[in-house]
């Protein structure tokens, strides 16, 4: 398996992977629509015999700045259970530390993504209509997310999924 960065030819497939892994459209939308409003930082794509089997996703957050917002990340359904998007999400994180992203944020499962160091103690502290114990956040630098505290605002593509 090759994880690469996205490429135009490649947004098809992604939007296969959408569909199969989430029960609407909505996450496929969503990822175009990040695109158009140049909200995209960078995406990544999990490919298995010449096949795109998995995709994740890291824009540029409002506030606070420096920050991304990880998501959607999704899989193909056969391919699930093997690693791939942990392989995925771990590389997106590399990537956004060596570009000199200050932190990332990420709206999920704590058991599952705490293992990548996310912790919903360091997002406590921002107001969003996604806070609780969902909303966790990472620091990729040493000094820390810029700030700890204040609002955090996603992208405005984000509104259709609230």
């Amino acid at each position: 398996m090759e994880i690469r960065m996205e490429k135009p030819a490649d947004f098809a497939g992604i939007r296969s992977v959408e569909e199969d892994a989430f029960p609407t459209r909505s996450e496929a939308d969503l990822v175009d629509r990040l695109r158009t409003d140049g909200d995209a930082v960078f995406s990544l794509v999990a490919v298995h015999e010449d096949e795109i089997v998995g995709y994740v996703m890291l824009s540029r957050m409002r506030t606070p700045l420096e920050t991304l917002g990880l998501g959607p990340v999704a899989v193909l359904t056969p391919h699930r259970r093997n690693g791939i998007a942990a392989s995925l999400i771990r590389e997106g994180l590399r990537h956004a530390t060596e570009k000199g992203w200050k932190g990332v944020f990420v709206l999920g499962d704590p058991a599952y993504y705490c293992r990548f160091g996310f912790n919903a103690a360091l997002a406590a502290g921002f107001t969003s209509p996604y806070s609780g114990p969902h909303l966790l956040a990472l620091a990729l630098q040493r000094d820390g997310l810029p700030i700890q505290k204040g609002s955090l605002e996603y992208p405005a593509a984000f509104a259709v999924l609230e």
